[in-house]
């Protein structure tokens, strides 16, 4: 029988889990699988707030690719995914260039048998003018960094002002998008705040920095019931957040939002957060399909609309499920529900049996206010019926999420040791990353 080969590009929370669980199934089989991510290391997209605001080290919990692939039998490959050739089964890399800009390695072909694009999704900037040039964003650990360099060097600033005289002296941070991403980093930064002047800046606090949250709908956290929503508002507010609903903004400049009402928001810094599309060189993969946002159309079995050799999971993918009329809203569970869907699929197509349609359960949302509060809501699949949760029971699932990453990637041996280690890092590491 010849060797197969299944290529899975994007190594975020699918496509990890995914390859682990082909690396193990296939070991002593003659099936290859390989990894394809732009990136050498993986970092749970749902914590990069707390690296933005400097309360997580992300070297901490970050995964390197290699190591892991040898450990869990797949190949890693280093480089930034082009172009597919669907007849020749061949998908490009683009050439790798040094810092400098020079080629180290020309583009090239990878041949697959089997292939799944889990690439994940980019920020929708709705063509809304200076959102490219003057925004920032949260999408991967470098946009993270970035924010969290920019942070503190307004947080510095702000002290020696502050140090100099300049008592009403303040940073502006506006986060664009009321949706889990934009909630949970508000109250992370006045969480940081609060430690910041146990790092050096004794002139500043969390009453030095003003949060605006912008959401364009008539309420924040429309993924959770209306009253949770109004709970986390209530909080929000009461750390200091002033949150702007039913807002849109017409403009990002510089120093300050502009919204279609003509109102105008000062921002030392911006935070871009108001929804996920997939990549638009999706739109352009040798005549894939995909939708007004720029997903890959998947049908039942999450296989690509025009191609079944190809199948797409997580925040690049568009799936509708038979009970509703939209697509999956792009979520960490989605993902992994995802991910083990097509495992089981191309574990069937290899060895000839029946493919397995794919049903997506809602577990509910959880949303944590950093040490604040945390609130959420559990979905009839779990419970007999619905049931919002807060505080300390909240907090406990809010953590299990990561907990079962861990667990997905790693298996369970390696997985449960390193969530004690996470308890120990905890408690001997620094409270706040401030370099």
């Amino acid at each position: 029988m010849d060797k197969k080969r299944i290529v899975v590009i994007g190594g975020g929370a699918g496509g990890l889990e995914l390859v682990r669980k082909l690396g193990t199934y296939f070991s002593a089989k003659d099936t290859e699988i390989m990894l394809v991510d732009k990136n050498r290391t993986h970092l749970w997209k749902p914590l990069l707030h707390e690296v933005a605001a400097g309360s997580l080290d992300a070297n901490l919990d970050e995964v390197g690719y290699g190591g892991h692939g040898v450990k869990w039998g797949y190949r890693f490959f280093y480089g930034t995914f082009h172009s597919i050739n669907r007849n020749k089964r061949l998908i490009t890399i683009a050439p790798l260039k040094d810092q400098n800009g020079e080629e180290i390695i020309k583009a090239h072909d990878i041949y697959y048998d089997y292939l799944v694009i889990a690439t994940g999704g980019v920020s929708n900037d709705f063509s809304i003018r200076g959102v490219s040039t003057n925004a920032l964003f949260l999408e991967q650990r470098a946009h993270a960094d970035e924010f969290r360099a920019k942070l503190l060097n307004e947080c510095f600033k702000v002290s020696l002002q502050v140090d100099s005289g300049h008592k009403d002296a303040h940073v502006d941070v506006v986060i664009v998008g009321g949706g889990a991403t934009g909630v949970e980093l508000a109250a992370e930064l006045y969480n940081a705040a609060k430690s910041l002047k146990n790092y050096g800046l004794e002139d500043f606090d969390e009453s030095r920095l003003r949060v605006s949250l912008i959401e364009a709908g008539q309420r924040i956290l429309p993924s959770l019931p209306e009253k949770l929503a109004s709970t986390a508002k209530k909080e929000l507010s009461l750390m200091g957040v002033t949150i702007h609903t039913s807002t849109v903004v017409s403009e990002v400049g510089k120093t300050q939002i502009t919204t279609s009402d003509g109102r105008k928001i000062n921002s030392s810094l911006t935070l871009w957060a108001a929804g996920v599309k997939g990549a638009d060189y999706l739109s352009e993969l040798d005549g894939l399909e995909t939708d007004k946002l720029s997903r890959l159309v998947v049908d039942e079995f999450l296989q690509t609309s025009l191609d079944e050799r190809i199948s797409a999971i997580g925040d690049c993918a568009s799936f509708i499920p038979k009970t509703a009329d939209r697509p999956l809203h792009p979520r960490a569970q989605a993902a992994h529900q995802m991910a083990k869907a097509v495992f089981v699929n191309l574990c069937a197509k290899i060895e000839k049996k029946p493919l397995q349609e794919f049903i997506y359960k809602d577990n509910g949302s959880i949303v944590s206010l950093s040490r604040f509060f945390t609130i959420g809501s559990l979905m009839g699949n779990l419970i007999r019926g619905d049931m919002a949760i807060e505080g300390r029971l909240a907090r406990v699932a809010y953590w299990s999420l990561y907990r079962l990453h861990l667990l997905a990637i790693h298996g369970l041996l390696r997985g449960l040791t390193l969530i004690l280690i996470g308890h120990v890092n905890r408690i001997v590491r620094p409270k706040l990353k401030v370099h």
